[in-house]
This record gives C-alpha cells, structure tokens and sequence, in this order.
C-alpha cells in the first residue's frame, strides 16, 4: 500500500520506520524537505535523531514536501503536532486528499502555557472532526492516538490486554485502518471500535488523563485496558 506519513518528529518516524519494514510504500511529508533534512536539533523526545540522520538509517523511505507525499499515497497518517495538523493537510491540498483514508492520530496540546498542556479542541468538538470538515472528501478515522508512538507499532511491549480506540464516519475507511493495526500486531479483540468520529471528542479528551499517569509512573510505556463484567 502507498502511505503517506505527514510530519518528521519521533512519531512520524517510528510509524514511517514501521511501516516500511511491513513492505508499504512510504513516503514521509514535511513542510519543506531541504530544511527538515539540515536540521541539526533532535525531531522530537530524548533519543529522538534528527531527521537527517534518521533519513540516512532509512534511505527507502523517501521525504517530499506535504503535497508531494500525498499526491499518490492511497492513505495519509497525520503524524504533524497536532496544533500544525490542520495547516499541514492544507499544505498536501484538496486533490491530494479527496476520497483517501487520513488516519489521524494527532492530539490538539496547547503548549502556551507551560506543561502540563490544555487541549485547543475539546468537550463539543475534536481535532478529527475539524479536519473531516476541512477536508470533506477525505475520510478520516481517529486512532492510536492515546498511547506512545513505540506501542502504537509494538503493542507486546505492554503486557497483557490492552486496547486501541478506532473512530470513524466511513465504514470501509475503518477497515483500511483495522487491517493496518491487524499488521502493527494489534489482535481482533483489542481493537475497539467506538463508532462515529464524533467518539474521537473522548480519545482525544483522554490525554490530559495520560499526561498525569505519565508523570505518576515516571513512563510512558502504559496503555488503556477495558475491564468488562
């Protein structure tokens, strides 16, 4: 499958990593790519490389700019920050987004005051569904967006039974990324869909709660499990 991954932090290159060992064609999409790749400050957390030298590690996987990586990718994973997000998918442009999947996995965290961040989108509306409405020929589905990006594509790194959330509007968008998750190692049974992207307002609204268990534990390494009676 052609994949386009839309932003070059820590999280777009782990997903990008990942799902070219899995054998899709992915093209990776910045802003613009001559800056990108002379950057020389790490693209995201600790032990996160520049993308330059993430990009030599990994010489198959080309970088474009936003448009140039949409233009032929069958489906579009929005990896920007998410306060970049909606400019990023204005940036790859109507054409290079009409009827594709866009598999949103980006947080609307706002910074502006410090850590811990508040949410720019929340309670009545969602990061996915403003991007739905901006972009009303894509079809977008919310998922993986409430866990680190190292469980995202390596769910055994936590033990047990944990889940992934899945939101959409288009039915057949849904499987598309249920069959991506099925080949990052998600099973059948952790991978809960809760319906219409309106659901995204939830996953979304979870992060403040990740956020202090983060801080708690000292870790990221942590999902969500379901108890059900």
């Amino acid at each position: 499958m052609k994949i386009a991954v839309l932003g070059t932090g820590m999280v777009g290159q782990v997903l990008a990593g990942r799902l070219a060992e899995l054998g899709h064609q992915v093209t990776v999409g910045t802003r613009d790519p001559s800056e990108t790749l002379a950057r020389t400050a790490p693209a995201g957390g600790p032990g996160t490389p520049p993308f330059g030298a993430w990009h030599a590690d990994h010489p198959q996987v080309p970088l474009a700019t936003f448009a140039g990586a949409a233009a032929e990718a069958e489906v579009i994973v929005n990896a920007t920050a998410g306060g970049a997000s909606l400019g990023a998918l204005e940036a790859a442009g109507a054409a290079g987004l009409a009827g594709k999947v866009i598999l949103d996995l980006a947080n609307a965290l706002d910074f502006s005051n410090g850590f811990p961040p508040t949410l720019s989108v929340a309670n009545t509306d969602s990061l996915a569904e403003r991007i739905q409405r901006a972009h009303p020929t894509a079809r977008v589905v919310k998922s993986l967006n409430t866990m680190n990006c190292q469980i995202m594509v390596d769910p055994s790194r936590v033990p047990g039974n944990h889940v992934v959330f899945v939101a959409g509007d288009n039915a057949d968008a849904k499987a598309t990324v249920v069959a991506l998750l099925r080949e990052l190692g998600w099973s059948a049974g952790s991978i809960l869909d809760l319906g219409g992207l309106a659901s995204a307002r939830g996953t979304e609204m979870i992060l403040p709660l990740w956020l202090a268990i983060m801080r708690t534990l000292g870790s990221s390494d942590f999902n969500f499990a379901i108890a059900r009676a």
